[in-house]
């Protein structure tokens, strides 16, 4: 067989360059190796053809590339920059003509059409079994990674656009035209495929349970993946965007019926309940977990510090317990995220750093009190100041700036505000030449206000709201002087044990209500981060019973502690339309900041609107690209575009 195979080859050498870089397993196919003879001669060419598969990933760190960044407004860029795709996807003007952040065509310079990806898969199936000098179990493994890449890419695709015309089989080139034009299926039909793949794979047992090469197979998939995965999936399924929609009732297939099914299931998340709970237990057999304090190896000046260091860790640690499988087929986590959410922290003669990732303030009020509670629940805070302003004083010098003056808002919350955001006069412990003093109020911090070094650098490099996500820099991350700056690469943290405990909650409270097991569950988050359990929290609260009282309420709960835990990573957008709250939380949302064009602290801590957030009913579904239906005529586009 001689068909020839599209691998992107101008960018194989930088690709290849970065991957062996960050040890992990993403070496892609040389330009010059192009028929399927050629990629499957052997075992190097065959482990070049499944990097390939795995490059084919949704580029989770790119904000151009990625809907979720700026898709619920939790990070945005300045008006300057508001042209850019993700901005435009995530202020909803977009189009079937210019749909700006497109995985379902192919008609992009740094998107791939995940079709096109799931033929490499195919492709790679068809033939692995061949390679003359790999031996059975490699096959094997090989042959499961890619069916597992495989039903990832039909998920993915399966949550960006509804229904989909999965690719069980790649059609012959002969057959282009006919075979192309295919009929998008019900989404039951859909997320049935994906478990179908996920399942095969599972009981096929190739996959190994974990890692244990760390120096060559970093970022491979593990039999935790897979179990993890699956429980996802599951999830998904049993929420409310994909069970009993009646709002898609008019939305039908080819045969008159509706795409999405019209009636509630309550089994699936019993189903998903069980299916958590079974990844949960195989991810710890495997040795994921919560990364803590005692996993954190670098210097700290106090509890506190120590804390906040850990959380971003969780994060940005390469490959650590917590990190069930990380994203490296970007590049973006390698330098160009990091130094947009990194401020200048002194006075520079240079642009070292954008620092325009900016956190908008409907953000930042989501994060808890010190008491571990909402802000408005909490008789100890005082949101009648909640805008005003505030002196640093000794009981916040870790967090605060002493003698300085900042919101205060910015005062008495929970570790995971300090850990997550950076903030004018917040301080910022770390990433800088010699800022690792023994005591934290000696530490470099953001001076945000108009003409000092954090602010406008010129006309289009600036923060625009006043808050920079700092979990999403790496703590080895570090300026050299005050006009240069070594970034640390990590994989992008697509799937946390952290998340995996929360939609384990979610699945179980959905399926049996507020029973303890679910709050073993959220405890175990909040108490890595500092807080009490949620029961013990809320009786300091104006609602002392609201946990316990019914499953609406502490799904209420679960949602925020998500909201929380995950702020900045881009899982808030995916939540919100699986649950069928985005329209309610992002239909004209305002979206604001403080005045950053402000010279002082009066001028400068005032509520400043930027931006109002478009979202309507079609955007809980991305359109399907106006070429594609035009290419071909059988696919029906999603309701509204």
């Amino acid at each position: 067989m001689k068909s020839i195979i599209k691998i992107f080859g101008a960018l194989s050498i930088s690709l290849m360059a970065l991957m062996v870089a960050s040890c992990d397993y993403l070496d892609v196919v040389p330009d010059n190796i192009r028929t399927v003879d050629d990629i499957f001669a052997d075992r190097y060419t065959t482990e070049a053809m499944l990097a390939t598969c795995y490059w084919g990933f949704p580029k989770s760190a790119g904000w151009n590339e990625n809907p979720a960044f700026f898709g619920s407004m939790e990070t945005c860029f300045n008006t300057y920059q508001q042209t850019s795709n993700g901005m435009q996807w995530g202020l909803g003007l977009i189009s079937a003509t210019n749909v700006r952040i497109d995985y379902w065509g192919n008609n992009s310079d740094y998107i791939r059409s995940l079709y096109a990806g799931i033929r490499d898969c195919n492709t790679f199936m068809d033939n692995v079994m061949g390679v003359p000098d790999l031996r059975t179990y490699e096959k094997n493994r090989m042959f499961n990674e890619a069916k597992l890449i495989k039903a990832f890419m039909h998920f993915y695709l399966l949550k960006y656009y509804g229904p989909i015309c999965p690719l069980r089989e790649s059609p012959p080139v002969s057959e282009s035209t006919r075979g192309v034009r295919v009929y998008r299926e019900k989404v039951d039909d859909c997320f049935n495929y994906v478990l179908q793949l996920i399942n095969e794979v599972i009981e096929s047992n190739a996959l190994p349970l974990q890692i244990v090469n760390t120096n060559q197979e970093l970022g491979r998939f593990t039999n935790a993946f897979a179990y993890t995965f699956k429980a996802f999936v599951l999830t998904y399924w049993a929420s409310p965007l994909f069970n009993g929609n009646t709002d898609y009732n008019s939305f039908l297939d080819h045969n008159g019926e509706p795409f999405f099914n019209q009636t509630y299931d309550p089994k699936r998340w019993d189903d998903a309940a069980a299916a958590c709970i079974k990844a949960v237990e195989i991810c710890t057999e495997a040795g994921h977990r919560l990364y803590q304090t005692t996993d954190y190896s670098g210097k700290s000046p106090s509890d506190n510090i120590l804390l906040v260091q850990t959380l971003r860790n969780a994060v940005t640690e390469r490959w650590n317990p917590e990190i069930i499988w990380g994203n490296s087929s970007y590049m973006a986590t390698y330098g160009r995220i990091q130094q947009c959410a990194l401020p200048r922290l002194e006075q520079a003669s240079s642009q070292t750093t954008n620092g325009n990732f900016s956190v908008p303030l409907h953000i930042v009020d989501l994060f808890y009190t010190k008491n571990g509670l909402p802000i408005e629940n909490d008789p100890e805070y005082d949101m009648k100041n909640h805008y005003a302003t505030r002196v640093g004083d000794d009981a916040h010098a870790e967090y605060i700036a002493k003698g300085e003056t900042t919101a205060a808002m910015n005062f008495d919350r929970e570790p995971r505000f300090y850990s997550t955001l950076g903030f004018d006069r917040g301080i910022w412990w770390g990433n800088h030449a010699n800022n690792y003093p023994d005591n934290a109020t000696e530490s470099k911090y953001p001076k945000g206000r108009l003409n000092e070094y954090s602010s406008v650098f010129n006309y289009d490099s600036y923060n625009t709201t006043g808050y920079w996500p700092k979990k999403l820099v790496h703590l080895l991350t570090a300026y050299r002087n005050a006009n240069d700056i070594f970034t640390e690469s990590y994989p992008w943290p697509d799937f946390r044990f952290a998340d995996l405990l929360l939609i384990t909650a979610e699945a179980i409270n959905e399926s049996k209500g507020p029973v303890s097991e679910v709050f073993d569950y959220i405890d175990l988050v909040r108490q890595r981060a500092g807080l009490n359990g949620v029961v013990e929290s809320w009786k300091k609260s104006d609602q002392p019973d609201y946990p316990t009282a019914s499953k609406d309420n502490l799904r209420n709960i679960i949602r925020r502690e998500r909201q929380v835990e995950f702020a900045c990573e881009g899982i808030n957008y995916w939540d919100s339309h699986r649950w069928k709250t985005a329209m309610r939380e992002q239909g004209n949302l305002i979206v604001q900041g403080w005045n950053i064009r402000g010279e002082n602290a009066t001028d400068y801590y005032v509520p400043t609107t930027y931006y109002t957030k478009r979202f309507t009913f079609r955007e809980y579904l991305a359109p399907i690209p106006e070429y594609e239906i035009i290419n071909n005529p059988n696919l029906i586009q999603n309701p509204g575009w």
